[in-house]
This record gives structure tokens, sequence and C-alpha cells, in this order.
């Protein structure tokens, strides 16, 4: 039993994954069911025609004996019925023929119409019993008094075989009325259709088999080019930019493989292109950010120098220029790490410092750091933690950083209104959702959150001094953990900000222990999921959270 699932597993299987195979299996089941219908209908034909000849000539024979039998009837005076008895078996005998010749039999049956006194019994030629004459056959003899035909069976060699009996009535001296039946018995013409029946099956079954082949052979000439296609595709995707399809001949086929090696040599100019322009667009950001550090670290010591004297100044505009000074060169520093990190991104040299945390500790940090920045702008921070430890195989610097980003961007947009901060764990993954109900995003831009150097409101004046850098790289530190950074908003009601991280450096995430959307009734605002997985389906909401509020 389990050898058989496993077998048709594997068929279908080999069914859905072969173009090839389908189509030769359907051609030949096609044509098998146009073989059964078209012979079927050939062989009644042919029995049809076998019968309706074979008829025509019985009919025509049974006649012409029929003539003969009452001529010699009306010819004969029986003095008595012992004569009139050898007589009639005699004239069956005569009638029946030589031996070796086409086969009849001969009955005569008392007419049921008759109703005249005769001591003639009913006789058949020996061997023939008097039931082979159906009764709807002598009922038609003797109500319509003329010859009557109809297919029946008799026994012949110990068998029964069909057979053609052709009755009419004749009129017997010192008898009356008497039924006389002609049976041929079809054995030539069952012995025919039998032939044609076995010719009929291997030359159908040969006919179907030449038909798959047929179309074996068509198919291979279409599919072969597909899998070449699809193969190459594949490499292709793979990175094999210099992978081509073999093109032979000037037909359709040949047509679509040149058109796919045209496609693919513009793909790898284009790619070879765009390659270039970003390897040269991350050395000029490296080159740049690590050539403005030697000139900074000269401007910052000048720019401490006149800050620590900005009150010997005595003019007020200068003492505030030193002050303007100092802040802008910690935001043009922080501009320079960002785009630092950025190029290391880029250039694939970014690397995870793992180590077991529990990030709920690390929420902690982040959110005390975080707090006076709060009271500035009004706002107050709601942390609400697991119960459980929420340990994890994370980069810590990474991840505060990422945290650090979300709850510094929910104080800029939140409007003075509480902002929420939820850590959870399930089997598999850690959780960091942050909350606002600030500004929030309209569906626009959800779809550019994440891009470098935008901001939802260019004109919108910020204290925290942000690059526009701090998204795009807390997204690409989701992903070197092979976690998730996703976000939902809703204009006039706020966004959430979701970190789900695997516990296990590696792992496949499948879920989220916090859900995106909060509840909001029926309107569930704008989503946007920027990591592949299932998002609300399935996903586990911790039972148990401890709420301060800090």
């Amino acid at each position: 039993m389990w050898r058989a699932k496993k077998l048709l597993k594997k068929i279908r299987r080999r069914w859905s994954r072969s173009m090839r195979l389908r189509v030769v299996a359907t051609t030949m089941l096609l044509g098998l069911g146009v073989v059964l219908v078209v012979g079927n209908f050939l062989l009644m034909r042919i029995r049809d025609g076998l019968i309706d000849s074979r008829t025509e000539t019985a009919t025509a024979e049974a006649a012409s004996l029929t003539d003969e039998a009452n001529t010699v009837l009306a010819a004969t005076d029986y003095p008595d019925s012992t004569r009139q008895e050898s007589d009639i078996n005699d004239l069956l005998a005569q009638l029946q023929g030589p031996e070796g010749t086409d086969s009849r039999e001969v009955i005569l049956r008392r007419a049921q119409r008759s109703t005249q006194p005769t001591e003639l019994k009913d006789r058949a030629t020996p061997g023939v019993p008097l039931n082979v004459i159906p009764q709807t056959l002598r009922d038609a003899v003797n109500s319509r008094g003329r010859q009557q035909s109809q297919i029946t069976t008799m026994p012949l060699n110990g068998e029964e075989v069909p057979a053609l009996a052709v009755g009419t009535i004749i009129d017997v001296p010192l008898s009356g009325d008497y039924e006389l039946y002609f049976v041929f018995p079809l054995e030539r013409e069952t012995q025919i259709l039998d032939l044609v029946r076995r010719t009929l099956l291997p030359s159908g079954l040969g006919l179907v088999l030449l038909v798959g082949g047929v179309a074996y052979v068509i198919t291979r000439q279409v599919v072969t080019p597909i899998r070449q296609a699809a193969k190459t595709a594949e490499q292709l995707a793979s990175g094999r930019l210099d992978m081509r399809m073999k093109v032979r001949g000037q037909d359709d086929i040949a047509r679509l493989g040149r058109a796919f090696n045209g496609m693919a040599a513009g793909l790898e100019r284009q790619i070879h292109q765009l390659e270039e322009l970003s390897r040269v667009q991350r050395r000029f950001v490296s080159d740049v950010s690590h050539e403005l550090r030697t000139p900074l670290t000269t401007i910052r010591m000048a720019s401490e120098v006149i800050h620590e004297s900005r009150d010997e100044l005595g003019d007020p505009v200068l003492r505030r220029s030193a002050e303007l000074l100092q802040t802008q060169l910690d935001r043009f520093e922080s501009l320079l790490g960002d785009l630092l990190e950025i190029s290391r991104f880029d250039a694939g040299a970014a690397v995870l410092d793992v180590e077991s945390v529990d990030v709920r500790e690390l929420a902690e940090r982040v959110v005390d750091n975080l707090v006076p920045l709060a009271e500035r702008k009004g706002s107050t921070i709601v942390l609400q933690l697991s119960l459980h430890p929420c340990v994890a195989q994370v980069d810590s610097r990474r991840v505060e950083r990422v945290v650090r980003n979300l709850v510094g961007n929910a104080i800029e947009h939140g409007e003075g209104r509480p902002i929420e901060v939820q850590v959870a764990e399930s089997t598999d993954a850690v959780a960091i959702a942050v909350r606002d109900h600030g500004v929030g995003l309209s569906s626009e831009e959800l779809s550019m959150v994440f891009n470098r150097f935008w901001r939802a409101d260019p004109a919108r004046a910020r204290t925290t001094g942000g690059t526009g850098l701090g998204l795009s790289i807390s997204q690409e530190d989701a992903h070197l953990h092979g976690g998730w950074l996703q976000v939902w908003g809703e204009p006039g009601v706020g966004a959430v900000f979701r970190l789900t991280l695997p516990k296990q450096v590696g792992a496949l995430l499948v879920g989220s222990p916090l859900p995106l959307v909060p509840h909001l009734g029926t309107d569930t605002g704008s989503l946007l999921m920027l990591a592949p997985g299932p998002e609300m389906e399935g996903q586990l909401e911790e039972p148990g959270l401890e709420a301060g509020q800090l």
C-alpha cells in the first residue's frame, strides 16, 4: 500500500512537471477514444451489411423453396395419413438440400390460426429443436400470412450460433395451414465479423501508438527549446550572464531563441552598467566619507575650542554661532557615520558580532536614554515587556541602533502623544514594536519610508538632527540578522514599526510574536510588507505583558 502511494505520488509529480508527458498521454487517450468510436461504428456497419446481404439471399432462397414445396404438395394425392407422413419427411429432406452445401434447416409447424383437425405432427430436420423459432416470428407469420424473417440462435456443433429464420404459411392437403421455416445459420458471417474484430483491435492499438509517437516527436521539437530557455533563464538568474540559447534554423522557435539571446545580451549590458555605476557610487561615498574625516577632525577641534570659549565672546551673535557650529558639526559627523555604514552594506562588508542578549534589557536601555527627549516633546513612553526572557542571538549594537532610531522617530512625529514600545517572544522569534499616535503615514509615504534621505515632511523642523538614513540602515540591520522590519501607518492615527528577529542565527522566520496592525475597529490603515513571509495569519500575540510608564 505504501509503495502504491509512493508510486502514485511520483506519477503525479511527473505529470505536473512534464508538459511532454501530458501532451503525449492526452493525445494517446484521445486517439484511443477515437479508435474505439470509429472501430465500433465500422464493426456495426459491417455487421449490418453482412446481415442485410444474407437476409436478401436467404429470403429469396426461402421463397423459391416455398414455391417448390407448394408445387410438390399440390401435385400429390394422399390416400391416407401414413403416406402423408412419409412424403412430408421426404419433402423436408429435399428442402434441406444435399449435405455439403450452405447449411439450412427446415421446420414445419402447425399454424396457430389453423382450426382443421389433423394427425400431422410438427417436425424439423434432425438435431434442430422446434423452439428455435421465436414466438414473435410465429405471431408475425400467422398474423400477416406472408413471408417473415427474424434473427435467432440455434445449436451448432455443441454451441449456440446466430441464425436467420425465414417463415411463411403453406397449405398441406388433408391437414390445413402449416408454418414452414427455413433456418440459415450465420456461421460464415460470424467468422467474418470475428476476423474484422481481430484485425481492428491491433490496428487500432498500433494507430494509437503511432499517434503517440508523432505527438512525442512534435512535442519534443517544441518542449526542448522551452526547457533550454528555462535552463538558460535560471542560469542568468543565478548570475551567469554569459549564458545563451543554442539557435538552429529560421523557424518561430529559432526566432524566439534569437530574441531571448538578444534580451539576455541587453540585460547583461545593463547589469554591467548598473554594477559599474553602483561600484562607482559606493566608492565615491566611501572615499568622500573617509576623506571628510580628516578635515572634520580639524574643524571639530577648532569648534570645541570656540564652543568652550563662547562665554568670553561679548557678541551674542557670535555665541549663538558657536553653538550652531557645534550642533551642525555633530549632525555632520553623524551623517558621515551613516554614510560609512551604508557603504559597508553596499560593499557587502557588514558583519554581525553575535551574542546572546535579552532584548528586554536592550529596549529598557534605549528608552532610558530617550526619556529626556520625550519629555521635551511632551510625550510619555509606555514600555510593555514580556514576562518571559526574550533571549536571542543578535548584534546588540545594531539592534540597539534600530530600536533607538524607531523610538526617536516616534517621538519626533508623535505630536506629544504617548509612545508605546512592546517586546515579546515566541518559540523561534523575538519582536519589538514601536507605536506612536501622531501624524501617521499615507500609502504613498509607506512605499518610500525606507528610501535613503527620504523624509515624510521635508519642511518639518527636526529637533533630533536626523540624517535621513536611519530607517535605511535599520532595514539593512534587520536583513543582516535574517529578520523583518515592517511598518503600518494611517494618516492622523499614527504608525507602527515592528522589528522581528530569529532567536537563532540563520533560522527562517515564519511569523512574529506581535501584531503589526493595531486594533482600530474596521479601519486597518495602510500596510507595507518589507520582508517575505506570512503577516497577520498565524501570528502570536504575547499574552503576558507588564506595562510601565516612564
